[in-house]
């Protein structure tokens, strides 16, 4: 059974991360996300730090999915945090179209 939908805790200047959480049953998973992995989801590299929020939202449904993912594929523990980067997204990123300007 794949980790259900948490909160959204926000974003983290500091490490350069939307923070989010997923549920495993009744566990709290605590998540977070890079701003590259986001921005190589995306095809971009123009999105401010109050942008980011809306960004992961945008995204919300395959990074919750490549995020369960992980979970469940690694064993992850309860007590350490789903931390994706760009490369847990690879595949996804090849199948996306060419960014035109």
């Amino acid at each position: 059974m794949p980790l259900r939908r948490g909160e959204v805790r926000g974003f983290n200047f500091d490490r350069m991360v939307v923070e989010f959480t997923m549920l495993n049953q009744d566990k709290e998973i605590q998540c977070a996300i890079s701003t590259a992995a986001m921005d190589d989801l995306e095809g971009k590299r123009d999105v401010k730090p109050h942008q980011r929020v809306d960004q992961f939202m945008r995204l919300r449904e395959v990074i919750e999915e490549q995020a369960s993912r992980k979970f469940f594929e690694e064993q992850v523990g309860v007590d350490r945090p789903v931390v994706l980067r760009s490369n847990d997204f690879s595949i996804v990123a090849s199948l996306r179209p060419p960014h035109r300007t």
